[in-house]
């Protein structure tokens, strides 16, 4: 009487579900994901990745009715420290004396006919030396 219920919670060989084959796969899949996950937590993989550095900077170029001008703005800092500006605009690397924006910082330059180049807004993380262009515009006078 035991053997009918034995086979009933067993089944035969077609009935089974997962053969052992199958069972052991799973189980050297399983032990190989754990070990990955284990030996990252240990050997700290995922802590050297550095941020990039965020701000918000306007970069206007009017070009109209004669009037040759390029704006930049600053209008917020997000996790950089200051914006330093970069290109051919080499008149307007400084701001007060100074080579860093802040926010509400606003430089102006009057363009000469004939110039030409590239204007670009580079937010800094000065803790890290994290420089990233947040801003980039082209201009031609």
């Amino acid at each position: 009487m035991l053997e009918n219920i034995g086979k009933k919670l067993v089944g035969n060989d077609e009935e089974r579900a997962v053969s052992p084959v199958i069972g052991v796969i799973l189980m050297v899949a399983i032990t190989v994901i754990l070990a990955a996950v284990i030996a990252a937590f240990v050997l700290d993989l995922g802590g050297s990745v550095s941020q990039e550095a965020q701000a918000g900077v306007n970069i206007d170029i009017n070009e109209e009715n004669g009037s040759e001008e390029i704006r930049v703005e600053v209008t917020s800092l997000g996790n950089a420290d200051h914006v330093n500006i970069g290109g051919d605009a080499t008149s307007l690397t400084t701001f007060n004396g100074s080579e860093e924006l802040e926010v509400g910082d606003t430089l102006t330059h009057d363009g000469n006919s004939g110039e030409n180049g590239t204007i670009t807004a580079i937010a800094v993380i000065e803790e890290d030396g994290t420089e990233t262009v947040v801003a980039s515009d082209e201009y031609d006078f």
